[in-house]
């Protein structure tokens, strides 16, 4: 292995924050906020601390990945635990080389081993499909404010533990600490390099 996995550092915090933006940066959105987002998460009482993972090449952090306890919500007025993931990235310089998903495997095997039983995330099927994740309608688990009949194809599930969601229908809602004001996003942004902000095609917003 030319690799290793292993929990964040306090002194870390600010390195993953830069490897976040470089990730993201003009992605999904002109800029980002995923920096911000993981910024914050750390401090909120729903984020796993046992499942904040970064994974070094060369004494270089090159990838990190984190977990937030979440809940389904049922029609029979239960709540489900289940935990969802992200942001999860890899160093611009290391994409499409195979590392994004020892990360994933990786860390979603730790979550196992600490008796989670399900995880959901808004993704991509062609990646997170190739670690056993669903379309999480195949588990009778909606997204939260989403039509009927609107493309859920974003909405993947995986069952950690087999048979956790048997008999479970509900609905799943993003946890609050995921929504930040981009007037936060852009003060904070200050504290990095400048980079421009460009609109492309295939972005979100």
């Amino acid at each position: 292995m030319d690799y290793i996995i292993c929990l964040e550092n306090k002194s870390e915090e600010k390195q993953v924050e830069y490897l976040v933006r470089e990730s993201f940066w003009n992605v999904y959105r002109p800029g980002c906020s995923e920096h911000f987002v993981i910024h914050k998460l750390r401090d909120d009482e729903n984020f796993v601390k046992e499942l904040n993972f970064v994974m070094k090449k060369d004494g270089k952090i090159i990838g990190q990945n984190v977990f937030v306890k979440a809940e389904i919500e049922c029609e029979c007025g239960k709540n489900i635990p289940v935990l969802t993931m992200g942001p999860i990235c890899i160093a611009p310089e290391y994409k499409r080389k195979g590392y994004g998903k020892i990360l994933l495997d990786y860390t979603l095997q730790k979550a196992q081993q600490l008796g989670y039983g399900a995880v959901l995330i808004e993704g991509n099927i062609d990646f997170y499909g190739k670690s056993g994740f669903k379309f999480a309608k195949e588990y009778n688990i909606k997204y939260y404010g989403l039509p009927d009949g609107e493309d859920d194809s974003f909405f993947l599930c995986k069952e950690l533990t087999k048979g956790y969601l048997r008999d479970v229908k509900g609905v799943y809602r993003t946890p609050q600490c995921y929504f930040v004001q981009d007037s936060d996003v852009e003060e904070f942004d200050k504290q990095f390099p400048s980079k421009q902000k460009l609109k492309l095609p295939g972005q979100l917003a």
